[in-house]
Protein backbone atom coordinates (compact mmCIF):
# COMPACT_ATOMS: atom_id res chain seq x y z
CA UNK A 1 0.00 0.00 0.00
CA UNK A 2 1.69 3.50 -0.96
CA UNK A 3 1.90 6.38 1.47
CA UNK A 4 -0.54 8.75 1.58
CA UNK A 5 -0.07 12.66 0.17
CA UNK A 6 0.38 13.56 3.97
CA UNK A 7 2.83 10.60 4.83
CA UNK A 8 5.07 10.68 2.23
CA UNK A 9 4.81 14.78 2.16
CA UNK A 10 5.97 14.23 6.49
CA UNK A 11 9.12 11.62 5.29
CA UNK A 12 10.34 14.65 2.27
CA UNK A 13 10.27 16.72 5.75
CA UNK A 14 12.16 14.44 7.76
CA UNK A 15 14.77 13.79 4.74
CA UNK A 16 15.45 17.39 3.85
CA UNK A 17 15.81 17.89 7.88
CA UNK A 18 18.40 15.32 7.98
CA UNK A 19 19.73 16.82 5.30
CA UNK A 20 19.79 19.86 6.28
CA UNK A 21 21.68 18.63 9.78
CA UNK A 22 24.30 16.33 8.88
CA UNK A 23 24.81 15.40 4.98
CA UNK A 24 27.43 13.08 5.70
CA UNK A 25 25.37 11.13 7.79
CA UNK A 26 22.91 10.85 5.56
CA UNK A 27 24.28 9.99 2.21
CA UNK A 28 26.21 7.46 4.05
CA UNK A 29 23.03 6.00 4.94
CA UNK A 30 21.56 6.46 1.58
CA UNK A 31 23.67 4.60 0.07
CA UNK A 32 24.00 3.68 -3.51
CA UNK A 33 21.66 3.48 -6.29
CA UNK A 34 21.44 0.37 -9.13
CA UNK A 35 21.46 1.70 -12.35
CA UNK A 36 19.84 -0.42 -15.53
CA UNK A 37 22.35 -3.03 -17.00
CA UNK A 38 23.66 -2.40 -20.34
CA UNK A 39 23.46 -4.06 -23.51
CA UNK A 40 27.25 -5.38 -22.73
CA UNK A 41 26.76 -6.29 -19.23
CA UNK A 42 23.49 -7.88 -20.74
CA UNK A 43 25.82 -9.70 -23.32
CA UNK A 44 28.78 -10.40 -20.67
CA UNK A 45 25.78 -12.31 -18.43
CA UNK A 46 24.39 -14.43 -21.06
CA UNK A 47 27.44 -15.46 -22.34
CA UNK A 48 28.58 -16.81 -18.24
CA UNK A 49 25.05 -18.01 -18.77
CA UNK A 50 25.74 -20.45 -21.86
CA UNK A 51 29.22 -21.18 -20.18
CA UNK A 52 27.69 -22.53 -16.73
CA UNK A 53 24.93 -24.51 -18.84
CA UNK A 54 28.13 -26.42 -20.92
CA UNK A 55 30.48 -26.76 -17.56
CA UNK A 56 27.04 -28.37 -15.46
CA UNK A 57 25.96 -30.74 -18.86
CA UNK A 58 29.77 -31.56 -18.94
CA UNK A 59 29.99 -32.46 -15.42
CA UNK A 60 26.72 -35.04 -15.66
CA UNK A 61 28.19 -36.73 -18.76
CA UNK A 62 31.90 -37.04 -17.61
CA UNK A 63 31.95 -39.21 -14.92
CA UNK A 64 35.94 -37.91 -14.69
CA UNK A 65 35.12 -34.84 -12.98
CA UNK A 66 32.87 -36.17 -10.32
CA UNK A 67 35.05 -36.68 -6.69
CA UNK A 68 33.83 -39.48 -4.64
CA UNK A 69 30.58 -38.79 -6.36
CA UNK A 70 30.54 -35.36 -5.82
CA UNK A 71 30.06 -33.61 -9.19
CA UNK A 72 32.52 -30.87 -8.71
CA UNK A 73 32.38 -29.27 -12.31
CA UNK A 74 28.47 -29.14 -12.11
CA UNK A 75 28.28 -27.26 -9.01
CA UNK A 76 30.68 -25.06 -10.98
CA UNK A 77 28.73 -24.79 -13.60
CA UNK A 78 25.44 -23.73 -11.15
CA UNK A 79 27.65 -20.99 -9.61
CA UNK A 80 28.69 -19.91 -12.78
CA UNK A 81 25.30 -19.60 -14.17
CA UNK A 82 23.80 -17.91 -11.20
CA UNK A 83 26.55 -15.30 -11.41
CA UNK A 84 25.95 -14.76 -15.15
CA UNK A 85 22.02 -13.99 -14.25
CA UNK A 86 23.10 -11.62 -11.46
CA UNK A 87 25.17 -9.72 -13.58
CA UNK A 88 23.19 -9.55 -16.50
CA UNK A 89 20.36 -8.09 -14.51
CA UNK A 90 22.09 -5.89 -12.04
CA UNK A 91 23.83 -2.69 -12.88
CA UNK A 92 26.78 -1.11 -11.93
CA UNK A 93 26.67 1.03 -8.86
CA UNK A 94 26.84 4.54 -9.14
CA UNK A 95 30.11 6.65 -8.35
CA UNK A 96 30.04 10.00 -6.84
CA UNK A 97 32.52 12.68 -8.42
CA UNK A 98 34.85 11.97 -5.90
CA UNK A 99 35.50 8.35 -7.09
CA UNK A 100 34.14 6.64 -4.17
CA UNK A 101 31.02 3.94 -5.04
CA UNK A 102 28.03 5.23 -3.90
CA UNK A 103 25.13 7.39 -4.23
CA UNK A 104 26.27 10.09 -7.44
CA UNK A 105 23.05 12.61 -6.22
CA UNK A 106 23.46 12.62 -2.43
CA UNK A 107 24.35 15.77 -2.53
CA UNK A 108 21.21 17.29 -4.08
CA UNK A 109 22.40 20.51 -5.84
CA UNK A 110 20.04 23.28 -6.24
CA UNK A 111 18.70 23.43 -9.60
CA UNK A 112 17.64 27.00 -11.33
CA UNK A 113 13.90 27.49 -11.74
CA UNK A 114 12.69 25.76 -15.05
CA UNK A 115 15.63 23.55 -15.62
CA UNK A 116 14.72 20.47 -16.88
CA UNK A 117 14.66 17.13 -15.30
CA UNK A 118 12.98 13.80 -14.70
CA UNK A 119 9.69 14.11 -13.27
CA UNK A 120 11.04 12.77 -9.58
CA UNK A 121 13.56 15.65 -9.70
CA UNK A 122 11.37 18.73 -10.32
CA UNK A 123 8.92 17.23 -7.40
CA UNK A 124 11.99 17.37 -5.07
CA UNK A 125 13.10 20.72 -6.30
CA UNK A 126 9.63 22.34 -5.81
CA UNK A 127 9.57 20.07 -2.46
CA UNK A 128 12.95 22.30 -1.35
CA UNK A 129 12.38 25.03 -2.39
CA UNK A 130 9.03 25.12 -0.54
CA UNK A 131 10.41 24.05 2.43
CA UNK A 132 13.36 26.40 2.55
CA UNK A 133 10.95 29.53 2.24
Amino acid sequence: MPLSEHEQRMLDQIESALYAEDPKFASSVRGGTLRAPSARRRFYGAGLFIVGIALLVSGVAIKATMIGGFPVLSVLGFIVMFAGVVFAVTGPRGIAKDGKVGDAGAAHPKKAKGSGGSFSSRMEDRFRRRFDE
